[in-house]
């Protein structure tokens, strides 16, 4: 357990998990992608086919850090669901650039675009593991412990006529068992 992990300090009990980890993992990687995305736009753009779009790829590059800096915090399970929707988002913008570019630009966004998908995965498995442990530490979960499997109860199978009966009586239908026939139509 990291002891100067941000979620340990602010949740004791509950040590880090795989999808903790990866998240933090996620999170380091999407400010380090932001910060390149904001001191380089010109370079990136030009290299994927999306010249003139420096703007966009500043704004990116802010999206990606504020991002970060939520998967980074105590609570990261939004930001990783903010991490997918801006994964859409660069997939959309880098089909732009594969149309767009020339040869060596599209060959560049193929690229980006496999590595983004990629990323994807491992945001949207981040994300749902997250969202899952979520629900468990709330006490969302179902709780069936108190149920038997029988229609009737487990008294009322064990006090069920017919335990007692020698063995040569003839079984019992499932219809019967479940109680849906009168013994008396049953036969």
């Amino acid at each position: 357990m990291n002891e100067a992990s941000t979620l340990v300090v602010s949740n004791p009990e509950r040590s880090l998990t795989t999808a903790d980890r990866v998240a933090r993992g996620l999170g380091w990687f999407s400010i380090g992608l932001g910060l390149a995305e904001i001191v380089a736009p010109g370079k990136l753009a030009r290299a994927l086919g999306l010249e003139g779009h420096e703007t966009l790829v500043r704004a990116f590059g802010a999206r990606e850090i504020g991002a970060g800096m939520g998967v980074l915090s105590t609570e990261p399970r939004p930001a990783m669901w903010s991490r997918v929707g801006g994964d859409l988002l660069d997939l959309g913008t880098l089909a732009v650039g594969f149309r767009n570019g020339d040869s060596e630009q599209r060959r560049n966004a193929a690229i980006a675009i496999a590595a983004v998908l990629g990323v994807t995965l491992a945001d949207l498995y981040t994300a749902s593991a997250l969202t899952g442990q979520r629900k468990k530490d709330r006490g969302e979960s179902r709780d069936y412990s108190d149920r038997s499997g029988f229609p009737r109860g487990v008294k009322a199978r064990s006090e069920s006529p017919g335990d007692d009966a020698d063995a040569s009586a003839a079984p019992r239908s499932i219809s019967e068992e479940a109680g849906l026939l009168q013994p008396e139509l049953a036969e």
